[in-house]
């Protein structure tokens, strides 16, 4: 029987944002929302395939959480 690895309850899945943006997070690492707080929204928009809709998104996401990203208050 093979038993599936449990995450723990502080790893937070990213919201449904358009494959590209997707595709944008995961070539800087990024696959989990708590992983986002070390960019700032510029770095984010430098993305190739991450847009306003994506970032508007993700910070409402972060912020139902507590977070923010790099140099929000």
């Amino acid at each position: 029987m093979v038993k599936s690895r449990r995450r723990p309850e502080s790893e937070i899945e990213l919201p449904a944002i358009g494959a590209p943006a997707q595709r944008a997070l995961a070539s800087v690492g990024v696959t989990r929302l708590e992983e986002l707080p070390r960019f700032s929204e510029d770095e984010l928009m430098e993305l190739h395939g991450f847009g306003p809709k994506a970032l508007r998104i993700l910070k409402e996401a972060l912020r139902e959480q507590g977070l923010s990203l790099s140099g929000d208050r």
